[in-house]
């Protein structure tokens, strides 16, 4: 559909795209955390001055909000995806962690590990918000885990005595090790070596379901 010119308006153009400012804006942060970053610094990373950043997006905690909503509804939508096929479990597992590490260490930058699990654990203590944006990200990705896992059950690739509700909580922590680890300067190879070991655990020597107390 070809939609109609519409007049210009007076004033000058927007001058600045707006997912790549925030982009720009996420680097920053991800770089050295929130408190470590400036209104300069987010003014430098997307060359606009801070009149225009305020206008854009409001303050930085604003800013912060928006790159941290934007990251978590990305990061659940793909982990949703990527395990969303039939490929068998302990393949679909270790492509997850695969796809984490190249986010989490970049060819062409230093090692940055996860923006969430970088910035936010220690802002949540202190903003209500971001502490809500923590912990509903979490426990999404713990329910995205258990809900394959179950299925892995149902078609035989778990033991039924399995408790995929843990099973899940391990994949996730796995996932905050992973980042934590290669934010701190794990090697490619050591981190690929500890996600082995992880989906091995999850897919062969499962958890039990406790019995209940009589």
């Amino acid at each position: 559909m070809v939609q109609k010119s519409q007049k210009r308006g007076r004033g000058r153009p927007r001058a600045y795209d707006p997912a790549q400012a925030l982009a720009q804006v996420m680097s920053a942060f991800w770089r050295a955390g929130y408190s470590g970053t400036s209104l300069d610094d987010l003014s430098a990373a997307t060359g606009m001055n801070r009149p225009s950043l305020y206008g854009a997006f409001g303050d930085k905690r604003a800013l912060y909000l928006k790159t941290l909503e934007q990251y978590v509804a990305a990061g659940c939508g793909g982990l949703a995806m990527a395990l969303a096929g039939d490929e068998p479990l302990e393949r679909a597992l270790r492509s997850v962690y695969e796809r984490a590490l190249d986010l989490y260490m970049p060819e062409d930058a230093p090692q940055r590990g996860c923006f969430l699990i970088s910035t936010a654990a220690t802002v949540a203590m202190e903003d209500p918000e971001v502490r809500a944006l923590l912990g509903g990200a979490l426990r999404t990705f713990d329910r995205v885990f258990e809900d394959r896992l179950r299925r892995a059950q149902q078609r035989g690739e778990l033991d039924p005595a399995a408790d995929p509700a843990a099973l899940a909580k391990i994949a996730s922590a796995l996932l905050h090790t992973l980042a934590i680890r290669s934010r701190a300067g794990d090697t490619r190879a050591t981190l690929t070596a500890t996600a082995d070991a992880g989906v091995r655990l999850i897919c062969g020597e499962a958890p039990k379901k406790s019995k209940p107390k009589r």
